[in-house]
């Protein structure tokens, strides 16, 4: 059975890092694409990166240019590392084995 686990969301100001992290199991991680969505507050969940399972990165144009995503197949763990974090960035933040399922999000906050 698939399950994501999403960690490292949390409370930072504008301008600041976060590292995003999400653990799989129950399918073979290394063969499949896996994507980040952010979906803000009263708004619709959007992609923000996706990883293909040979490792190249694709990119919103949200995320292009300070989000960086990565996997570590021997992990089973694909990660989001955010920068330069804008208050608009807020919101929940889902992981995505595509064609497969998502996990329960972690939550993201920007404060101005």
């Amino acid at each position: 059975q698939l399950r994501l686990v999403e960690t490292g969301g949390g409370l930072v100001q504008t301008g600041g890092s976060l590292r995003l992290s999400c653990t799989v199991s129950g399918i073979n991680f290394k063969l499949n694409t896996v994507g980040w969505s952010h979906q803000p507050p009263g708004g619709q969940r959007a992609s923000v990166a996706a990883i293909t399972p040979l490792g190249s990165p694709n990119y919103s144009n949200s995320g292009e240019g300070r989000f960086a995503i990565s996997r570590d197949n021997a992990k089973n763990t694909a990660y989001l590392q955010m920068n330069s974090l804008k208050p608009e960035d807020t919101g929940v933040y889902y992981c995505t084995v595509l064609g497969h399922g998502s996990g329960q999000g972690t939550q993201v906050t920007v404060s101005s």
